[in-house]
């Protein structure tokens, strides 16, 4: 029995592991910096990959169950994470898979009837919570979630409404380097244009929510059933741990015309947020010449170049953000 580690694989050898990733009713995901594979007489019989600090695909050959093979694929992945300089790492796996991951030192942040989110750090997001600061918690507390990739007056809008709602709204900027604007960018967006609001907090999302491109979509049967799963998860991160920690009673959300990814998680929240005692309020789009404002939008003016029309669509302090990456 031997052990491998490659940044890719192909060949005989990506044909061996995808289908002992099929067997395991898993589909192979290639999106990753690292894959471990375990050999025993030319045949597979455990796996695992990674991206960054998310471990995916892990597989043992159930016949070699109890073997410690799950400890053989995961510790030259976390060494070499820890080497790229990841200390905390998130898996995703299927709830009865619980016990096989949770004597290697992983703990459970939040589940759906299909889906696990473990971290390899206790206490992980309550530690992350703690840091953040909490001005209040009492009366009326909102929250929005935004990507805000970037800041618009239609985000601006969106924050001013809710705030004119609320006791108190905390606005969650999401922490994933995945845009054209940086996460750093990003809050500092959101901060200048909400800062004429004084009952408005920002914090960043950290890992936790929202975490659009690390949810684990190789292994649920279609792209309907992942996408509705990203959702739920969402949420119950949301619902164990934020609402009760920030005192949360409503979320706001913009009326999503165009995007059916966006609209179904409104839906979702509609349906879920009610039923665990927060209010979920939808705020229509503000419009600019009859269409509503987007950061896609805006994206697509930053390619044209038509300053013009950004300056109709984006608040002072993202327009200059603008014009600083445009002049670059």
């Amino acid at each position: 029995m031997y052990t491998e580690s490659d940044q890719t694989l192909s060949g005989q050898k990506k044909a061996a592991w995808e289908r002992f990733l099929a067997a395991a009713a898993l589909k192979p995901d290639t999106d990753t910096d690292q894959t471990v594979t375990v050999w025993d007489e030319g045949q597979i019989i455990a796996c695992g990959s990674r991206k960054g600090n998310l471990l995916k695909c892990i597989a043992v050959d159930p016949a070699r169950q109890g073997e410690g093979l799950t400890a053989a694929v995961l510790t030259p992945l976390r060494q070499e994470a820890i080497r790229e300089g990841h200390s905390q790492l998130f898996l995703y796996t299927k709830p009865r898979n619980r016990m096989l991951f949770a004597p290697l030192f992983f703990y459970p942040v939040a589940q759906t009837q299909n889906v696990l989110l473990m971290e390899n750090t206790r206490s992980g997001v309550q530690n992350f919570l703690d840091s953040l600061e909490i001005p209040r918690r009492e009366g009326k507390i909102g929250c929005i979630v935004m990507n805000a990739d970037p800041f618009t007056k239609g985000h601006q809008y969106l924050a001013e409404t809710a705030a004119g709602q609320c006791d108190w709204l905390y606005i969650f900027v999401l922490s994933e380097d995945k845009g054209t604007f940086t996460a750093r960018e990003r809050m500092e967006l959101v901060k200048q244009g909400t800062a004429h609001l004084k009952n408005v907090t920002v914090h960043p999302t950290g890992p936790y929510l929202i975490s659009s491109a690390t949810f684990p979509k190789y292994f649920l049967k279609d792209r309907e059933t992942a996408q509705r799963e990203h959702y739920l998860l969402d949420l119950a991160v949301f619902l164990k741990w934020f609402v009760p920690h920030f005192g949360i009673t409503h979320r706001f959300a913009g009326t999503e015309p165009t995007c059916a990814v966006t609209g179904g998680y409104n839906l979702a929240m509609a349906e879920l947020l009610p039923q665990n005692k927060v209010e979920f309020i939808e705020i229509p789009r503000k419009q600019a010449q009859d269409t509503a404002i987007s950061a896609s939008t805006v994206r697509r003016e930053m390619e044209s170049g038509d300053l013009d029309k950004l300056k109709n669509l984006v608040p002072e302090g993202t327009f200059r953000c603008i014009l600083e990456k445009i002049n670059r």
